[in-house]
């Protein structure tokens, strides 16, 4: 008789520091060398403090953040010897203490079944895809997922969308190119709840060209959703392509108007230099980082976690290496 498999024991913190930081290893060595270069002379200056800034600003920090890590560099070290280390574990520190508040789980009800999540955002942030990765996380907490294809405006979107629903084995609902979005929904929800799912995400249209238009849209969907449940949409997830750096701002701020997001979710952090913007939007905007992608597989989308993240930004070691 063969020996029973045992179940695959849960992923280490490490292993997933690791490769969080081999993700955001454009946007830290850009970082690191900036400061390297910064710190030519190893002692705080105007001149010093002028490059850290600048290389901060580039990186999407933002301004303001910018200008609070360069106050605690020079903090009690101006016009004294300084090193890259001590450089990166103060701008560390800065960056954490910006996203702690926002580091969020999906924000579930236990009153609501199914829960609905509407995810928006532009065409190519991934959020077709963000989508069937977020089913997966929910399958993983031991709920059932639904997932519908409202984005009917792409032909793509529904077919991806179906493909991915095969991977994560969560039913689709969909209908031709062209059919209603809202109608789409309310199907979906209606099936949900008849077959007394846990979750149901609702893949929705991104472009912008006529924002007029998609406000509508969605505006449309929420009113279908709430002949059904008034609660419903009981979240509402904004997907950023981390490439885009400081255009991502403006979808936020689109995105809050039309749609009324709730979380955010931040993909495509291992094809940029320019991961600070995620940083950039959590200081101006105080939304919830719900999740972050890192890689293209279902199992690349984590919950997000800012001691983490801040330090494999800033190039520094994790905190168990730095405990070691």
């Amino acid at each position: 008789m063969s020996e029973e498999k045992k179940p695959a024991a849960a992923e280490p913190k490490r292993g997933w520091f690791d490769q969080l930081r081999k993700g955001l290893a454009r946007t830290s060595n850009a970082l690191s060398d900036s400061i390297a270069a910064a710190l030519v002379k190893r002692r705080l200056d105007e001149d010093t403090l002028d490059q850290l800034e600048e290389a901060l600003i580039k990186a999407d920090l933002g301004v303001a953040m910018a200008g609070r890590i360069r106050a605690a560099i020079a903090k009690g070290r101006y016009d004294r010897g300084v090193d890259p280390d001590q450089v990166r574990d103060i701008l560390a520190a800065e960056i954490a203490n910006v996203l702690e508040l926002g580091a969020q789980d999906f924000a579930l009800s236990s009153d609501a079944r199914p829960q609905v999540f509407l995810v928006v955002g532009v065409n190519g942030t991934g959020k077709t895809t963000t989508t069937a990765k977020m089913a997966q996380l929910f399958q993983r907490k031991g709920l059932s997922v639904m997932l519908a294809a409202a984005d009917t405006f792409r032909a793509a979107a529904i077919d991806q969308l179906k493909v991915w629903g095969e991977r994560v084995g969560a039913e689709v609902v969909a209908k031709e190119v062209g059919a209603d979005p809202a109608g789409v929904a309310y199907e979906a929800f209606e099936r949900a709840r008849a077959q007394g799912a846990d979750m149901l995400l609702i893949d929705t249209a991104g472009r912008l060209q006529n924002k007029s238009d998609l406000m509508a849209e969605l505006a449309k969907i929420v009113r279908v959703l709430k002949k059904l449940d008034e609660s419903a949409p009981h979240g509402v997830i904004l997907v950023l392509d981390a490439t885009t750096g400081q255009n991502a701002l403006n979808q936020v701020e689109i995105f809050k108007q039309i749609a009324g997001v709730t979380g955010i979710v931040v993909t495509k952090l291992d094809g940029t230099a320019r991961g600070g913007i995620l940083v950039a939007i959590a200081e101006r905007f105080r939304l919830p980082i719900n999740a972050i992608g890192i890689g293209e597989g279902l199992d690349d989308l984590k919950p997000f976690d800012a001691q983490d993240f801040a330090r494999a930004i800033a190039g520094a070691k994790s905190a168990n290496e730095a405990a070691a």
